[in-house]
């Protein structure tokens, strides 16, 4: 029991310091549909994820988000309004 509680906390650590690198394109696309950064870790966090080719699709709500992770980095590669 003690090491599920270890594992738990360790991952709600890396989950809470996520570093978010936005593509110019992902920046455009965020301004274009009003959609924050916060928004975006949000879905990155709760959402459903899809393994793509180049990384994953975030799902959650109204909101999609493509990315990929690169030495603990997050790379926003776009985000899309359904």
């Amino acid at each position: 029991m003690e090491n599920f509680i270890n594992i738990s906390i360790y991952m709600y650590l890396q989950v809470t310091t996520l570093e978010l690198i936005l593509t110019y394109h992902a920046k455009k696309r965020m301004a274009g549909k009003a959609i924050n950064k916060q928004q975006v870790i949000e879905t990155i966090k709760k959402g459903a994820k899809i393994k793509q080719t180049d990384g994953f699709l975030a799902r959650y709500g109204y909101i999609k988000v493509a990315y990929k992770i690169v030495k603990d980095k997050y790379i926003i590669k776009t985000v899309m309004v359904e």
